[in-house]
């Protein structure tokens, strides 16, 4: 029988609802609620101006509806709504993958006439397609097992859409998922998010933030790990022009799509990075401004109570990130500092960054601070006693102290309609 001779079942009632799936959290015994809870938390935060909605985890799941308060139309599947809300749960850290799934209650002459009207929306377009029932039967007063129930709806299906439709267990053009536990859940669509750990469970972190490509790619791992980050930039005005402040408020924005809500601390750097040139030899200007932004980063981050500092750096990728050069800046810090990119090659980089959307604002032609007064011959093997020597004429102390009274802090909300929030 083809699609146009088929006549629809009667009106069929069912709720449209996300099913959200999580995946290393399973592995957390006794804390597992905790990083469920924490996982619950996020999307609701997320979601807060999409609409009211029932986020309700159970047996490694969690259910997301619209709430009956919510008078808001528009979840129906594949709406602007609903496909707006997945698009906002697949970047929270913790979630594995997401579907849209009818749920309904019934007998098999139920799951019978949803599925048939459920395929025939999937073959609206009239182009055949290959298929496959998977079916789990969690509720085990249901009479008939997963597998009489893969067989019997597969066979009815390939029967009713003959033309159409061919069984093919492998590799099939799509699976209709049947699941029959305290209701019915239908659905074919599994839509893979970012997994990871959800944000906030891992402590908190202060990201070095440059316009660059690496840093936000550095954000970003770091937060899939459960990390609370905040960050900091060093703006050097007129040096670096607004654009490159701006630059680096936007990939800041896209970072906090996946990580919640940042503090972006932007240093006037200016003065600092003029004593620096003026006072120290030019082969080692880089180093020592490594060395500068390390302390105030440090400093900043115990005012802030945060446990590790998080740099972009891959070993060897440039002059200032040979082993030589990251031992004399770690000696700086009396905290952890994370380099989650230090074994990857730059197109490694590249690829997540495309993966998370930051490639093209890192690209932009603005110069961070990092690039200006740099040598044509940077010492690429400085030793320790090197560094030192070559900021014997500096007031370290008075540096470090004038860089932390130069700070403006925004709060940065990737999902707030209205501008940074200067703090």
């Amino acid at each position: 029988m083809t699609l146009d001779q088929l006549k629809s079942p009667e009106k069929l009632e069912y709720d449209q609802i996300l099913l959200v799936r999580i995946g290393e959290i399973t592995l957390k015994g006794m804390n597992r609620h905790k990083f469920e809870q924490q996982v619950v938390s996020n999307m609701r935060f997320r979601l807060r101006d999409l609409g009211h909605f029932n986020i309700t985890p159970s047996q490694s799941r969690i259910w997301v509806e619209l709430d009956t308060d919510d008078t808001e139309s528009g979840f129906k599947e594949n709406s602007t709504r609903q496909l707006a809300v997945i698009e906002r749960i697949k970047a929270v850290f913790g979630v594995v993958s997401v579907s849209p799934v009818r749920r309904f209650s019934g007998d098999i002459k139920t799951i019978e006439n949803q599925a048939i009207a459920y395929t025939k929306q999937l073959l609206a377009d009239g182009h055949s397609r290959t298929f496959k029932i998977e079916t789990r039967r969690g509720d085990k007063r249901f009479p008939m097992d997963s597998m009489e129930i893969s067989n019997h709806i597969g066979g009815l299906l390939a029967s009713q859409f003959s033309d159409l439709l061919t069984v093919q267990v492998k590799n099939p053009d799509f699976t209709l998922y049947i699941e029959i536990r305290d209701h019915i859940y239908l659905y074919s669509s599994i839509i893979k998010a970012h997994r990871g750990l959800p944000s906030g469970t891992g402590g908190g972190g202060l990201l070095l933030l440059s316009g660059g490509i690496d840093s936000p790619v550095a954000g970003y791992m770091m937060a899939s790990r459960g990390m609370k980050l905040e960050a900091i930039y060093f703006h050097a005005f007129p040096f670096t022009s607004d654009q490159a402040k701006q630059k680096v408020i936007d990939l800041a924005h896209l970072i906090a799509r996946f990580s919640g809500r940042i503090q972006l601390h932007i240093v006037n750097f200016t003065d600092i990075q003029i004593t620096l040139r003026d006072q120290c030899p030019p082969d080692m200007m880089t180093i020592v401004m490594r060395r500068m932004m390390m302390r105030i980063s440090d400093q900043l981050a115990e005012q802030r109570g945060l446990k590790a500092l998080i740099t972009g750096e891959s070993l060897g990728q440039v002059a200032s990130q040979t082993l030589e050069a990251l031992v004399t800046t770690d000696q700086i810090a009396t905290r952890p500092v994370f380099r989650p990119l230090i074994g990857l090659d730059k197109d490694d980089t590249v690829t997540i960054a495309r993966k998370i959307g930051t490639f093209e604002t890192s690209i932009l032609p603005y110069e961070d601070c990092c690039t200006v007064f740099v040598a044509k011959h940077p010492k690429t093997h400085p030793s320790l006693r090197i560094a030192i020597e070559s900021e014997i004429h500096l007031d370290i102390e008075a540096l470090v102290k004038d860089g932390l009274s130069k700070i403006e802090t925004l709060t940065i909300d990737a999902f707030s309609t209205s501008s940074p929030e200067a703090l």
